[in-house]
């Protein structure tokens, strides 16, 4: 199961070939690279429902060409009725993952587009929002083939997510799920993308489509206002940024895990590991992703009320202290978070170096499940994140940001190649990122090999109840039966690849010619293209 890769003067890498083809369009437009994003972004809420939509959050890292970095934070926070006391009252222990009472947070997505092209016209984009949108307009009124991915998603025992309100006459047919193949149209979305081309993105916010979301909110009874879409602005936030051998690394800070993925990188550094694919090679990446689970499990929360500095936790005395603990002959046992979710990572460089890494999604598959009649948006459910115990890191709060495991990255290196990188998935997304980077950064493996080599996945994710490490059926048994020895759970996923483990991409812009090598994962149904 492969994908080609690409090699061109500009690129784009998405889940879906449609999603690719939309910002390959805009690059032919002659749109830069945070242009197409932004047509990839609105496809992919059509092409990819499951995994995404615009009632969601997102969150850019942006490279200019002069080397700045710039990361927008596009995630929505707690409505000013999602108290404790109103789940507490309900009868809740936790806030529930689908239906009206998951719709919890602002969806903040629209308003990073704005944001990021906001940032595009003062670097010089010029194409209108309307020729952004047309692709994805297009697919939405007159239907797309639904994607196997999208076939291959089947509820876990006990999911509510059939019986969320409008869930089933948006996507289901005959009260059963599409085949992957079928046509299926999103007419009512279309038509709120419509609106959004000719009004303006703030429109969502603030104009005729936020009117519409906030009156179907108070009829489903959500702790979502029509006031907190009004209140709602994207925020530009400073990425986090590890040192490490010959390249500076990026990730997005709280409230998402990008410290997390930067340690597990720093640590796993520091362990001199010389051979690839070697039982030394999986071991501390598994025991560098414990480490860096456990710190960002007391340290990751909203941006406006951390209790420390994450930059604290990237300095080279720290990472060192901490590699030191590994033990490369056994496994440690660190307890962690139940962390499902579903993303899209993205990726567009263009001709002119500006690089993008865009990551979009409503968290759980569908997010709350709910989708709105009068617009077609499916809510995300990311507040499920949050504690309904008001000591715990994360407790529910109007006005606060939940955390996130959304994290695009990038990384410019000392020769002058430039990385857009990332994957989806939950806990894994951190994992597959130091996966990939080290293959191709680490061991000079090529792009296309680095994001089509197995994987393996430590800890619980889509519902699998297991504290285990998930394998694709690709890995040597030896290794696997000497890792069980160490004392890790192996718990092989019975395929070659799984979705499980993650739709990764990378995209790499040579500095002696400009020439860009890209791909996206085949493990979904996309790909990269060039023009």
């Amino acid at each position: 199961m492969t994908e080609t890769p690409v090699f061109s003067d500009s690129a784009v890498a998405a889940p879906h070939h449609l999603a690719a083809s939309a910002g390959r369009t805009v690059l032919a437009q002659g749109g830069n690279a945070i242009e197409a994003m932004v047509a990839m972004a609105a496809s992919i809420a059509v092409v990819y429902p499951h995994m995404n939509s615009i009632g969601g959050d997102g969150f850019w890292l942006v490279r200019e060409r002069g080397g700045r970095v710039r990361g927008i934070e596009a995630c929505g926070p707690a409505g000013r009725l999602a108290t404790i006391q109103r789940y507490r009252e309900k009868g809740y222990d936790a806030i529930p993952s689908r239906g009206p009472d998951a719709m919890v947070t602002v969806a903040g997505a629209i308003g990073g587009w704005d944001l990021a092209l906001a940032l595009s016209k003062a670097l010089g984009g010029r194409l209108p929002l309307d020729v952004l949108l047309a692709d994805a307009i297009q697919q939405a009124r007159d239907g797309v083939p639904v994607s196997p991915s999208e076939e291959r998603y089947k509820p876990q025992p006990g999911d509510t997510l059939h019986e969320a309100p409008n869930f089933a006459a948006t996507f289901l047919k005959d009260g059963k799920p599409y085949r992957a193949g079928e046509i299926r149209t999103l007419s009512a979305l279309g038509a709120t993308l419509e609106q959004l081309a000719h009004a303006g993105l703030d429109d969502f916010y603030r104009g005729d489509i936020g009117h519409e979301i906030g009156a179907d909110l108070e009829r489903l009874g959500a702790p979502v206002t029509r006031a907190d879409l009004e209140a709602y602005r994207p925020a530009e936030r400073a990425p986090l940024a590890l040192r490490r051998r010959d390249a500076t690394l990026f990730n997005f800070p709280p409230p998402t895990q990008g410290l997390a993925a930067l340690i597990i990188l720093g640590l796993f550094d520091r362990l001199n590991i010389a051979a690839p694919e070697s039982l030394a090679h999986y071991h501390g990446l598994i025991e560098a992703t414990k480490r860096a689970f456990a710190i960002r499990d007391r340290v990751v929360t909203d941006f406006g009320r951390l209790r420390h500095d994450p930059a604290d936790f990237l300095a080279p005395a720290f990472l060192a202290t901490e590699a030191a603990r590994i033990d490369m002959k056994r496994a440690a046992s660190v307890p962690l978070r139940d962390s499902p979710g579903d993303t899209v990572w993205m990726g567009a460089i263009d001709r002119d170096g500006l690089a993008v890494s865009y990551i979009q999604s409503v968290y759980w598959e569908y997010g709350s499940g709910v989708v709105l009649p009068r617009t077609g948006i499916g809510w995300l459910n990311r507040g499920v994140s949050f504690s309904l115990d008001p000591n715990a890191v994360n407790p529910l709060e109007p006005g606060r940001r939940p955390f996130h495991t959304l994290i695009p990255a990038l990384a410019a290196f000392d020769d002058g190649r430039v990385m857009a990188y990332g994957a989806m998935g939950g806990d894994g997304q951190p994992q597959f990122q130091a996966q990939i980077f080290c293959r191709y950064a680490d061991y000079g493996v090529s792009v296309a090999d680095a994001v089509d080599a197995p994987r393996l996945l430590y800890g619980r994710t889509w519902g699998a109840p297991s504290l285990s490490v998930k394998v694709e059926d690709r890995f040597d048994p030896a290794i696997l039966s000497a890792l069980e020895r160490m004392g890790h759970q192996i718990e092989p996923v019975g395929v070659p690849y799984s979705d499980t483990l993650g739709h990764a991409g990378m995209l790499v812009r040579r500095a002696r010619d400009g020439r860009i090598e890209a791909m996206h994962d085949p493990r979904s149904d996309g790909g990269a293209l060039g023009f």
